[in-house]
């Protein structure tokens, strides 16, 4: 059956909607791709949760996500964010695989010796970004401790609280464009929430 000139005109039309509809979400998705990210690596952690043995785990990655951010406060380059984390990831990864060596070590030899370099340049003994998050380092390292050492049934609610304030930490940098890149701020909040959920709702 021909069409006529009218039916070719809205068939052309309705084209060119979904045209334009998947460039707006392809444009969307583009821009908001760490929150994707951090959904994708949720679901990774999401089992380690719902275990003993999980939450410890989880208790020994919140005291790399601020480590990352004491080292970038160092370094006064967000653009690397991606690259630190990398760079702090393999170690942490492979001492948990390999067993050879607890993962907090990582934390124990990468923190003093950031410490140390402020110290000596004299970036530590001034006002400014290094310094909070020294403090911010020493507080959220407290709520990671606690659980270790709780009871699983306690600790993982402390644990919990941490990871959401460190979320909270993560948005306040994103809006402030400040120590991270806006992607790395982007995922690590998204992620910090998804897994502070799941701790408070997966036993």
């Amino acid at each position: 059956m021909t069409m006529t000139s009218e039916q070719q005109g809205e068939q052309q039309g309705k084209q060119q909607g979904e045209q334009k509809g998947g460039r707006r979400f392809l444009a969307v998705a583009a821009r908001r791709w760490p929150a994707a990210l951090a959904v994708a690596s949720a679901v990774l952690t999401a089992d380690a949760a719902g275990s003993t043995r999980g939450v410890a785990a989880l208790a020994e990655v919140l005291l790399l996500l601020p480590l990352l951010y004491l080292v970038m406060a160092k370094l006064r380059r967000p653009g690397l964010s991606w690259l630190v984390l990398a760079a702090l990831v393999v170690p942490f990864v492979a001492s948990r695989a390999l067993d050879a060596l607890a993962p907090v070590a990582v934390v124990a030899v990468v923190a003093p010796a950031v410490l140390i370099w402020g110290l000596l340049d004299g970036q530590l003994r001034r006002p400014g970004p290094l310094r909070v998050q020294a403090v911010a380092m020493a507080g959220f390292a407290a709520f990671a401790a606690a659980g270790l050492v709780l009871d699983p049934t306690v600790g993982r609610y402390v644990l919990a609280a941490g990871w959401l304030l460190h979320g909270v930490w993560d948005f306040v940098h994103l809006r402030r464009e400040s120590v991270v890149s806006r992607s790395y701020a982007e995922w690590c909040g998204g992620l910090d929430v998804l897994v502070g959920v799941a701790l408070l709702v997966a036993w």
